[in-house]
């Protein structure tokens, strides 16, 4: 079994080595791939950052790239946990797959765009898999998605394009702050919205009732 995964890993490594020499749709191609539930050596945060720092004016397309290729893929693995059903969730520990039931019944897709900030080691396939299991609106989860990536390697791009080398440390460093820092504010942005909108119908429907 140790040589067949092995002889697996080997095979996709060889794959994601054949890809970046196409430039942005090779991109394209990994991201789509290991968002889809195939995960490719280095991953497409990886070749982003190879590919930003070896063509710093580029890289605004090879994070469009990027993000289209990973929401795309997000969308295959989204249709094939909805064919699934509950049983794409088996390998998730029941504890995992309650937290997550719970965020997607109160925040909806809020929480998925949440969760594709978020850095490592934070479950973000468990968010995309129970999105499929339990039919959130597509569209929106496919929004929610686009704009979670868009901003994660938008920041890589940037970074590799000014940085170089030193980009992979500063993210390190750097990214676990910034992803929590703006899923916080993102959470408390949309809190804050539906409090809003709660008052104002609750004043409109109290002025209706005044009324003679």
């Amino acid at each position: 079994m140790k040589w067949l995964i092995h002889k697996i890993t080997g095979g996709l490594a060889a794959v994601s080595q054949y890809l970046v020499a196409y430039g942005a749709l090779g991109l394209f191609a990994i991201a789509l791939l290991d968002s889809a539930l195939i995960p490719m050596a280095g991953g497409p945060d990886a070749v982003m950052l190879l590919l930003s720092a070896s063509k710093p004016t580029w890289w605004p397309l090879y994070a469009a790239a990027a993000t289209l290729g990973s929401t795309a893929g997000c969308v295959i693995l989204y249709y094939l946990s909805a064919r699934a059903g509950r049983s794409a969730l088996k390998r998730f520990s029941e504890k995992k797959q309650k937290r997550v039931k719970d965020l997607l019944d109160r925040y909806d897709v809020l929480s998925v765009l949440v969760a594709s900030i978020l850095p490592p080691p934070f479950p973000f396939k468990l968010f995309v898999v129970s999105a499929g299991v339990f039919r959130l609106n597509i569209l929106r989860f496919a929004v929610a998605i686009g704009i979670g990536r868009a901003f994660r390697y938008l920041l890589e791009g940037y970074l590799a394009a000014n940085y170089g080398d030193h980009a992979k440390d500063l993210l390190a460093r750097y990214y676990p702050a910034i992803g929590i820092g703006l899923a916080v504010l993102i959470v408390v942005f949309f809190v804050a919205r539906n409090l809003l909108k709660k008052k104002k119908s609750e004043a409109a429907g109290q002025t209706l009732v005044e009324e003679p």
